[in-house]
Formats: C-alpha cells, sequence, structure tokens
C-alpha cells in the first residue's frame, strides 16, 4: 500500500435501541469550567518540568524509586506469576500465523517473515518458498539475525523492517533501533549474500527514512544538522544521495517549513517495479499534506490533489487515492469526504483537468479500512457496523469499475495483508473476538479463497458470547460497543469488567482475537468491553473528524456514555468497572478520570498523553496540532485546557488506584506525561502504581519478554481492583 502521509497514525498501545442511562448526574461540561488554581497552565507553575528531562539523574532516580515501589506491590502478588507465565507462554508460542510478505527474489516469488520466539528474542528475518509457507511447516532460511547481530556489534538493536528494490528486490534497506525508538540507522543489506553491504548506503540514527529511486540512488529525509527539522521533530528536507556519496553530498530536491509535521519522498512504481512518477510528500499538519513531482530537471511541481488525501495504489495505470474532504476537482467533478478516487496517472500527470473515476463511495455506516493492489486488481477491505468483508475491483476501458467480493467467512473482522504483484493472489487476515486468527490466500481474479493457516484457541471460550450495543452520547449520538462475555453472565452488576478505548487519529477498533484477554481475563470470568467511539475511523473520515480540536470533548463523552450504558444495564457497577487504554488512549483515560471518577475502580494508562498544555513542546508531539489544537493560541489553548488531565486533577476526588506505564525510550509519546501523572497524583495523596520500562519505544515492550511481563502487571493490577472483593485502596 503507497501512502503519501508522512507519519504513521499515534497508535494504541495493544493490550491491546438503547439502553436508559444511568441515573447519576454527570458533572458539569469541562469545557464550562476554569482549571482549579491554575496548576501547571505555565512552565513557571509546573513543579515536575524536571521529570521531562528523559535521562536526566534526578529524573531516573525517580523512575528507578517508583519502579521498585510498584514491581515490588504486584510481582509481590501471588497471581502474578501465573499471569506472567500465560502471557510468556501466548507471546512467545511457536504456533501463532507467521505474517506473511511477498517478496520478489530474483526472479521468484518468495514469502518473507520477521519472527520473535523464547529462542529467537530480537527476532530473525526469515524466508521461505510460497509452496513452503503453505504446508503445516515450513521449511525457514534465516536472512538476518537481529539476537546474533546485536551481539557481534554490542548493540541493542530492534528491527524495524526492510525495503527492498524492485524488481529483484535483493538489494535492500534494513532499519534498526537502538532500544525501540522511532528514530532508525539505516544500513544497505544484500540478500543474496545475506551480508550488509560493504561499502554500502549506511544512514546514522534519525527519524525519517529512505527509498530506492534505483540501485545507485536514495531519496532520503532525516536529520541533516540544526535547522532541518520541523518542529514535531522530523525531516523537514529531502535530499538525493547517490552511491558514493557522503550525506553532506547529497543533492536538495525539497524543502518544507518548519512548521510542517514531516516530508519525505518515495517512487510510485508500477507492478514490473518500473517508477512511474518520483513524488514528495510536504505534510503541512497530521491530515493536510501537499504531493510534490520530481522532475528529470530536478525541479518540483505540486500535483493537485485534496489536501486531505492518501494515494493507496497503482494498478493496471490509474493511480488511486482516497480523500477525507469533500473536493472539486479540476476537471469540476464533484467528491465526498471518504470517496475513493482513480487517475489515469500519465494522462492526468500531462494534465490535469482530465475527468477522474470514483470507484468507491462509502455508505454513512461503512468505512473502508484497507486497500492495496494486486497485479490487475485493486483490493479493498470495507466495513459495515464494524463488520468486514473484502471487495476486489477492477478497471475496464469504459472507465467504471467493476466490483465482486470474495469469498470469506461474513460478520468477522478482516484485514488486507501482502499482495502480490506478479500475480493477483493476496493475503487476507479473518478473526473474531472469540474466533482465532485465519489467513487466507485468496485470488483476486477468481474470487476464490483458500485457508491457509488457522490458530488453535488459546483460552476456553465455550460458554462465551459477543453482543454490541449503542449508547447515546450526551449530544444524542449512538456510539456502539462490543461486549465480550460468558453467556450466563448475571445481569446484577456483579461483573468485572475491563473497557478500552481509543478514540483518535482515525484508527479503528475492529473485532479480533486476543489471547492474552481471553487467558488472562476473560477465561477468568471477566468482562470485555471495546469503546467504538468517535475520533476513531470506524465509520470513516467523518467519524473521526466530529472529535477533532474543538470537539475533542465529544469523544470523551462517549467513552463516558459507554461506561454509563454499561452500568445502566447491569453488566457491571462502579466497583467492577476498570478502564484501559494507550498513547491517544492513555489521554482518554486520563479524561475519564479527571471528570468521572464516580464510574470507575481502576484504570490502566498506557504510555499516555497527558499534559495537554505542553503535548506540543514534547517530542513528536506538534505533528498532533491537527488532531487537538495549539495550546499556543488563545482560542484553542482554551478548549484543550478544558479536559487536560494533568491541570484538571485535585484533591478530594474519588480517584482510585491507578496504574501508569510508559517507556524511557519511547521517543513519539513522551515519557514525561506519565510521569509527571504520576508525581502530581501521589502529591495529591492518591495511591499511584508506576512502571518505566527502560528499553522498549511506544509500544512499551522491546521484546515478547518485556511484553509479556508489561501484559502480565496490567492484569495482576486489574485482578486486585476489579476481582478482588472488596477492592479498596
Amino acid at each position: 500500500m503507497i501512502r503519501t502521509a508522512a507519519l504513521a497514525a499515534l497508535l494504541a498501545s495493544s493490550a491491546l435501541s438503547s439502553a436508559a442511562m444511568a441515573q447519576t448526574a454527570p458533572p458539569a461540561n469541562p469545557s464550562a469550567q476554569a482549571v482549579a488554581g491554575g496548576f501547571a497552565t505555565s512552565d513557571a507553575t509546573d513543579p515536575y518540568l524536571w521529570l521531562e528531562e528523559i535521562e536526566g539523574e534526578r529524573a531516573m532516580a525517580w523512575v528507578n524509586e517508583q519502579n521498585e515501589r510498584s514491581l515490588g506491590v504486584l510481582r509481590g502478588d501471588p497471581r502474578y506469576e501465573t499471569l506472567h507465565q500465560q502471557a510468556l507462554e501466548i507471546v512467545q508460542s511457536r504456533d501463532r500465523i507467521p505474517a506473511p510478505g511477498f517478496r520478489r527474489q530474483g526472479d521468484v516469488e518468495v514469502i518473507d517473515n520477521f519472527w520473535q520466539d523464547a529462542t529467537h528474542v530480537r527476532g530473525i528475518w526469515r524466508t521461505t518458498s510460497v509452496e513452503s509457507y503453505g504446508t503445516a511447516e515450513p521449511v525457514w532460511e534465516t536472512i538476518l539475525d537481529i539476537d546474533a547481530l546485536a551481539a557481534a556489534e554490542g548493540k541493542n538493536w530492534v528491527y524495524k523492517g526492510a525495503t527492498c528494490l524492485p524488481p529483484e528486490e535483493t538489494r535492500c534497506l534494513v532499519s534498526l533501533s537502538d532500544g525501540g525508538k522511532d528514530a532508525v540507522t539505516i544500513r544497505e543489506f544484500d540478500r543474496t549474500t545475506r551480508t550488509f553491504v560493504e561499502g554500502g548506503f549506511v544512514l546514522e540514527e534519525s527519524k525519517g527514512g529512505a527509498t530506492w529511486v534505483d540501485e545507485n540512488t536514495l531519496l532520503i529525509s532525516r536529520d541533516f544538522g540544526p535547522g532541518t527539522l520541523t518542529s514535531s521533530g522530523y525531516p523537514m528536507i529531502v535530499k538525493v544521495l547517490k552511491r558514493g556519496q557522503t550525506i553532506d553530498q547529497a543533492q536538495t530536491v525539497f524543502t518544507g517549513q518548519p512548521t510542517d509535521v514531516s516530508v519525505s519522498g518515495y517512487a510510485l512504481r508500477d507492478a514490473d517495479g518500473v517508477v512511474q512518477a518520483t513524488l514528495i510528500n510536504r505534510g503541512v499538519s497530521f491530515y493536510e499534506g501537499e504531493t510534490h513531482r520530481l522532475n528529470a530537471d530536478g525541479t518540483t511541481t505540486r500535483l493537485e490533489l485534496p489536501a486531505k488525501s492518501n494515494i493507496n495504489a497503482l494498478v493496471r495505470g490509474q493511480m488511486v487515492f482516497t480523500t477525507d474532504q469533500d473536493w472539486t476537482a479540476p476537471s469540476g467533478q464533484e467528491f465526498r469526504t471518504g470517496d475513493v478516487i482513480a487517475y489515469d496517472l500519465q494522462a492526468w500527470l500531462a494534465d490535469p483537468t482530465v475527468r477522474a473515476q470514483l470507484v468507491i463511495r462509502p455508505g454513512p455506516r461503512e468505512a473502508i479500512e484497507g486497500i492495496s493492489n494486486t497485479r490487475n486488481k485493486l483490493v479493498v477491505a470495507l466495513y459495515e457496523n464494524v463488520r468486514g468483508s473484502v471487495y476486489v475491483y477492477e478497471p475496464n476501458p469504459s472507465g467504471e469499475w467493476a466490483r465482486s467480493r470474495l469469498d470469506l467467512p461474513q460478520n468477522v473482522s478482516v484485514g488486507v495483508g501482502s499482495a502480490s504483484e506478479r500475480d493477483d493472489h493476496v493475503f487476507v487476515s479473518v478473526t473474531g473476538y472469540l474466533n482465532p486468527s485465519s489467513l487466507y490466500l485468496a485470488d483476486a481474479a477468481t474470487g476464490e479463497a483458500d485457508l491457509t493457516k488457522s490458530l488453535p484457541a488459546k483460552f476456553n471460550a465455550e460458554g462465551m458470547t459477543v453482543d454490541q450495543f449503542e449508547a447515546r452520547s450526551a449530544d444524542g449520538t449512538m456510539i456502539p460497543y462490543f461486549v465480550v462475555h460468558r453467556g450466563d453472565m448475571a445481569m446484577d452488576g456483579s461483573n468485572a469488567t475491563l473497557l478500552y478505548g481509543y478514540g483518535g487519529f482515525q484508527s479503528s477498533l475492529l473485532p479480533g482475537y486476543s489471547a492474552t484477554v481471553g487467558k488472562l481475563w476473560l477465561e477468568r470470568g471477566g468482562v470485555y468491553v471495546i469503546a467504538n467511539t468517535r475520533g476513531g475511523g470506524e465509520f470513516g473520515p467523518n467519524w473521526h473528524q466530529a472529535a477533532l480540536q474543538e470537539n475533542r470533548q465529544r469523544a470523551h463523552e462517549d467513552y463516558q456514555a459507554v461506561a454509563l450504558d454499561l452500568i445502566a444495564r447491569n453488566i457491571t457497577s462502579q466497583p467492577k468497572l476498570g478502564i484501559m487504554g494507550g498513547s491517544q488512549g492513555g489521554l482518554f483515560m486520563g479524561a475519564m478520570l479527571t471528570q468521572r471518577p464516580d464510574l470507575i475502580n481502576a484504570a490502566v494508562i498506557q504510555v499516555p498523553l497527558f499534559d495537554m498544555l505542553r503535548f506540543h513542546k514534547l517530542l513528536a508531539g506538534a505533528a498532533w496540532i491537527a488532531e487537538y489544537g495549539n495550546p499556543d493560541i488563545t482560542e484553542e489553548r482554551a478548549w484543550i485546557e478544558a479536559y487536560s488531565p494533568y491541570q484538571r486533577l485535585e484533591a478530594g476526588q474519588p480517584y482510585p488506584e491507578v496504574f501508569i506505564h510508559t517507556s524511557t525510550k519511547d521517543d513519539r509519546v513522551h515519557p514525561g506525561h506519565a510521569r509527571k501523572a504520576a508525581a502530581r497524583l501521589m502529591e495529591l495523596g492518591y495511591p499511584v502504581l508506576f512502571y518505566e520500562n527502560t528499553d522498549g519505544g511506544h509500544a512499551a515492550g522491546a521484546n515478547l519478554r518485556e511484553t509479556a511481563r508489561r501484559i502480565a502487571l496490567e492484569y495482576t493490577y486489574l485482578t486486585r481492583r476489579l476481582m478482588d472483593a472488596p477492592a479498596a485502596d
């Protein structure tokens, strides 16, 4: 899939008819309230700025003290070790489905996979034939062993992927992170010899990236020194680097503005690997950008595309893109938010006024969750009311696009995986809350799909069921949510219930099988709830945009409405209701904690955003101004200040003991958010459990062992708070 967006959306951490509302009156809308006391409304009034010194001596001493105390409590619980062993067994299991990626190896098509287990803690990049992959026991060949590499070089390497030069794909750019950070070192690798290329391309650690133009040329975007990064900390400059040149000798071909989010370049290739256009994306904001064509003479030409758009694919000469805004094309054609549109690429490059083709127009309860292309087809994951199907689209000479549906199970979650550009095969994943993941190899030309692999059940789901309900939010909008539970669950408010949420960046929470949730929570009698609030992408761009900036509080109210609905249905009650969310979802947790603490008795706050008056000054935070607004602008600061959890924490509230965790190596969401949240709560006299992994990046775990530890800590905490009776601070 081709994307013009330079940055991935802020991701959630992995875990990861309407009933009458509960008869509990909510507090006044926080947008109408002043922040009490003016705590931390300026740098001068923030006593915990020192905790933003990521590896500062004082800050790390505080972290170590909190880690020792919190780990002592949670790992000292007699249930921790069992939960830890269960989590470890699941995440290190060898009967996971190896995620397949079509790759050409010279003239042969193969399947690549990156694999981690108890033996390969950091992981191995490996390959097998297409035929072998379809067997029960594929014969794998190791391409690169990250554990061995880290040991040989004395580095804390975390594999971040490889980009190989089409069509042969024997020369690759391997990205390696120190401890899981977003910033990577890029090194040229030869798949044939399975060694790094002596004297090959090497780019030292930086956020940004590199893409192949040809075997001797890269487009690179990175930190080139002072004045070359945006205020978000991402590259502002794109250069062309020739083999044998130093970074200083590379030719600058595009320079953005300091206020941009990022700038990057890529090559738009056809199915044979031939470059049809070299493009540069200027990310003006997280959602708005410009696409420029790099011309043969080194100049650039801005292309006429919507500001909010993504280029998704090039199939049979048709450039396919989506628009997240209403748009009038240069031809005069009118398109709507969410439309999928196509241009004959070469005709459009020659004349931007040529007519575009409407490929898909999703309905009001539909959303597109994935677009890819095979050699001749466009493959689309289309969801209706949060249930997915996969459709195949094909251009025809008349300019219309024919549609057919792949023969897959219905009423499930589907994901479009790797697609072959040698033929029309594509991998599709199928899963549900109670259905172990399955992998199909589909032929987009015929519509047939063959089951290739399926997982054994990892928890006992006998007698469990999934319900979908709706809650009425404060403005009357109906918010869907899923409840996973035992079929014989008593509706008496006694059920330990975990409510998960994210609610931002157009990221959808779709049904999926989580072995750890099932084993560590559902199998032990817990109820698992997933809220599909505004801010997400479950119903397309409009669903996301309804909770942007000045409307962010809507998403918080949606989440609160689900909690109220759970209580109103007697599924649970305040002593038995806990919440969990990470990153933007961590902000969700903070908003619930400070706005409706009366509804909950536990909160797992993962790698959170929390101090929203300073989020834009910390690491990648400025990139998210388009989502939240700019605290430096008075009007926008007012709506942010109204819900910013850090400033709203106050004494005398029924806050439960919370569990906050983060990572020192998270270079996306600053660990200072989590640290300051914990410190402020402690200052006010509330019980807090805080844990900071010194590795792990934004995922809060650099390897499977660290992931299992984090999961066990979370569910030990939730057990103490929600399953024990009574749960008391």
